[in-house]
């Protein structure tokens, strides 16, 4: 079963010492792109990855490029540039020891998560390839490639997501708000004018008649 990947056998013995094995038995994950997980990645400005090195230290990086930055190869591979960071290279050093990943796929507005496992290879010498994956309005200087082949995938409960929003969701969903406080703000402001020029009139009137 592809759910073996992450139900071990000592996962399962903790499953069914706390009653939870009967709900993840017959368990399928799957292990190609469908088309609801391509528009999920599609939409995506980042995801953190996974890596361990021989020693068996894990090692959490967060990844972040434009929408979308984390490409569909095809039904069984992902793809993205490796974007210049901080240069210290964990990542990269750890799948070159051990290219099994690990890939955490969050949006957080609508409380979901896609969690992938597959393999990763590390590519440097594929200039169409690079091309497919660079974005030049993103500004990220692209040193390699990575490569994920999909073992398996599957969507997460909703459970304790925390909703957040980018700015630019933000932006979205407060858009309307703040185009009605620029109306008012206008509307005050004539009312302002109006009333001033109101004012000075009858002042005019005022001293006109008492002269």
């Amino acid at each position: 079963m592809i759910s073996d990947i992450a139900f071990t056998p000592a996962v399962k013995k903790l499953q069914e010492k706390y009653e939870a094995r009967k709900s993840y038995a017959n368990m399928q994950w799957r292990d190609t792109v469908t088309p609801e997980l391509a528009e999920f990645i599609a939409a995506r400005d980042s995801f953190y990855l996974g890596t361990v090195n021989l020693e068996g230290q894990p090692y959490i990086q967060h990844r972040g490029g434009a929408p979308g930055f984390l490409k569909v190869l095809d039904e069984k591979h992902l793809a993205f540039a490796d974007f210049r960071g901080n240069r210290q290279y964990i990542s990269v050093g750890a799948l070159s020891e051990n290219r099994k990943v690990s890939l955490f796929l969050m949006d957080y507005p609508n409380r979901r998560r896609i969690k992938v496992w597959g393999t990763a290879e590390v590519v440097d010498d594929d200039p169409i390839l690079m091309k497919k994956l660079e974005d030049g309005e993103y500004g990220g200087v692209a040193e390699r490639a990575v490569v994920i082949e999909i073992t398996a995938w599957d969507e997460n409960c909703p459970q304790h997501i925390r909703p957040r929003y980018t700015y630019d969701e933000y932006l979205a969903l407060v858009q309307s708000y703040l185009d009605r406080i620029k109306n008012l703000e206008f509307e005050n402001q004539e009312l302002k004018r109006q009333l001033n020029q109101g004012g000075e009139t009858g002042n005019l009137k005022k001293s006109v008649s008492v002269s």
